[in-house]
């Protein structure tokens, strides 16, 4: 019985022992990625750095920096690698990040960094709206193909649209935040009452409406560029278009959490996060990454996708996520799918 107790208490001590006892650091690592995007980007880290395990815990962005803010005064995760810079400035004014200047940070674009010397956040890539229309479904239920986000609130397609919920998802966030900016709050609020009456429901994850669209749940789903066009690529029989007024965009970015016990872990997790050949992988996925001259366009996305961005105050989003998602709430909360 006592070797029974032995081997159970071992067994409980988990992965974190095991690492240590390889003589490796675990790096606890909070992020908003795609679950088919993280193995390989782990993979091509910790083949370069096999001394550090990393340990993943995945949500959507809002999720994620919900659970950030709720851990404040006790923080669990040592790094964030790939949430919203808008969610990263919102910790950053909780005091929350380690000002931190990877190597290679004079390389990386001026727009996707924080711009101070020690920045506490620096940018991976660009993620934007996408429109995706399920063909069939278009057909069956003769709706006009839309071009722009005017054209969505078109009465045809009642009840035929899902979107990300913003508080959830950083797609939805980002969706909103574009409207607001672009319109003025008074015409972005018009704007969504009238959406409102179009949607079928609110998901809690950026990708979930593209993936519904492709299933033939709903004719039409606001998500983003890569979901869309990892979609339509492995076959679903839709549409992507990219709405005329122009398109909502966040920047995913790494951070150091303050107070780690593995700062120098954390760092070299950093650092490689704006290297090359990390840039090389975020390409694989997005038209827009932090280092110049590497990104390709992804096949269903416009070569001119940089140039449809809308002017983006990630300062003045941060400043009012809250007042803005609490709004939101109260408006539109009916329709939010179950969690």
């Amino acid at each position: 019985m006592r070797f029974v107790k032995i081997l159970a208490a071992v067994l409980l001590m988990g992965s974190a022992t095991w690492a240590a006892a390889q003589g490796k650091t675990e790096l606890l690592v909070y992020s908003a990625l795609e679950a088919d995007q993280i193995r390989a980007y782990e993979t091509a880290f910790e083949r370069a750095h096999p001394n550090i395990d990393l340990k993943f815990v995945r949500d959507s962005t809002g999720i994620v920096t919900a659970k950030l803010l709720a851990e404040k005064a006790n923080p669990q995760a040592d790094v964030i690698w790939g949430l919203a810079a808008t969610s990263l400035k919102v910790l950053d004014r909780e005091g929350m990040l380690q000002a931190y200047a990877p190597k290679g940070l004079a390389a990386i674009k001026p727009w996707m960094r924080d711009p101070r010397a020690q920045p506490t956040w620096v940018g991976m890539d660009v993620w934007s709206s996408a429109v995706c229309l399920n063909i069939p479904e278009a057909l069956k239920r003769n709706l006009p193909k839309p071009a722009s986000w005017a054209d969505l609130t078109k009465p045809e397609f009642r009840g035929q649209i899902t979107m990300p919920h913003p508080a959830s998802s950083g797609t939805g966030f980002m969706m909103v935040g574009a409207w607001i900016q672009m319109m003025g709050e008074t015409k972005a609020w018009a704007y969504m009452d009238a959406l409102h009456q179009n949607i079928g429901s609110y998901t809690h994850s950026g990708s979930k409406p593209c993936r519904q669209a492709g299933a033939g749940e709903y004719a039409v789903g606001l998500s983003f560029e890569y979901r869309a066009n990892a979609t339509k690529k492995a076959g679903a029989p839709i549409d992507i278009f990219y709405p005329s007024e122009g398109l909502g965009w966040d920047v995913e970015a790494t951070a150091i959490m303050k107070g780690t016990k593995k700062l120098e872990a954390a760092k070299a997790l950093a650092d490689w996060a704006a290297t090359r050949e990390a840039n090389e992988l975020y390409a694989k996925n997005f038209a827009i990454v932090a280092l110049p001259g590497i990104a390709t366009r992804l096949e269903h996305a416009p070569i001119d996708l940089e140039k449809r961005l809308v002017k983006n105050d990630f300062d003045w989003l941060a400043a009012n996520r809250d007042r803005i998602l609490a709004e939101w709430t109260r408006r539109y909360e009916s329709k939010a799918e179950k969690r």
